[in-house]
């Protein structure tokens, strides 16, 4: 008899203005993906459905991200039992993280290839995977944590590399927040690549300051979000990989709106919900809640 687990997975978006690499916020749109074990081998060739985003380009065999991530954890966490019952997977993806737009799709996937293949090592006589053993296996798959911290954990997270640790800070002063999501789409090593190798220690300091600031407006006051959310570490270096977004940005900032680049961009997080179309009428808009829970699974037969 075939068994089923469902995993939901929450979009996320990273650095909120100044917390480059290590803030983080959970969003309440989340991927939804069906792992079946069969008791046979099945066609590894067709072993993946996806609706949804992206359901036209992503791969329906092994190399689909959530499998890779799948079978190469399954094996090095549980061994060759584990790594035998890959052959008798079917994944059923409902995607609704928009890819490639600063929403943590990969991490996403990243966290639920992980998640899963704990589920498969549970299977086969093991133990699930703790989240904080996810989180040290998405960062060592993702290179940095910012992204799969909250979806791992939910809420806002901060997050620290070596080792890979991170903190929920509670989310007080605010409930919902808006994204305007564009068309366009930017490979995050694109945006990488646009940073300055070294900055000065006047502005360090500064970003740090409002980094903290963030933090305290989050927990605490939101009336200091506007200043908290004014960074000057990356997203002015990037403004020529997503001009539209800092137009937007800056237009949404100007009329009192704390408005960032979300992750690498091109989407723009506005940590309100009084945004409405007039703003950018070709983009996308978004309104929606902090996800406070980070993944989720439920075994469904």
């Amino acid at each position: 008899m075939s068994v089923q687990h469902l995993i939901e997975v929450p979009a996320t978006s990273a650095n909120l203005g100044p917390g480059y690499d290590a803030l983080g916020i959970a969003l309440d749109v989340c991927d939804s993906l069906t792992l079946t074990i069969h008791d046979e081998p099945v066609d590894p060739s067709r072993c993946v459905s996806v609706t949804g985003e992206s359901a036209t380009t992503l791969p329906r065999d092994r190399t689909h991200l959530v499998m890779r991530v799948l079978a190469e954890v399954a094996t090095s966490e549980y061994g060759p039992e584990a790594a035998a019952v890959v052959d008798r997977l079917t994944l059923e993806c409902v995607n609704r993280i928009p890819h490639s737009r600063g929403l943590g799709s990969s991490a996403a996937a990243v966290v639920a290839g992980i998640v899963l293949a704990g589920i498969v090592g549970a299977h086969s006589g093991g133990e699930e995977l703790p989240r904080e053993r996810v989180l040290e296996l998405a960062t060592e798959l993702e290179g940095h944590p910012d992204n799969a911290a909250p979806a791992v954990y939910g809420g806002l997270t901060i997050a620290l590399s070596h080792p890979a640790r991170a903190w929920q800070v509670p989310v007080n002063t605010i409930s919902d927040v808006t994204v305007l999501v564009p068309e366009t789409r930017l490979d995050t090593a694109i945006a990488r690549g646009l940073m300055p190798a070294s900055i000065e220690h006047e502005i360090a300091a500064e970003n740090s300051a409002r980094t903290g600031l963030l933090v305290h407006g989050f927990t605490t006051d939101a009336s200091v979000l506007m200043e908290a959310t004014a960074d000057l570490l990356h997203q002015e270096f990037r403004r020529e990989a997503y001009p539209d977004s800092m137009e937007l940005v800056d237009r949404l900032r100007a009329a009192g709106l704390p408005a960032v680049i979300s992750g690498a961009g091109p989407t723009v997080l506005v940590l309100s919900d009084a945004v409405d179309e007039s703003f950018a009428p070709a983009v996308k808009l978004i309104r929606t809640a902090v996800d406070l829970g980070g993944y989720r699974t439920q075994r469904v037969n």
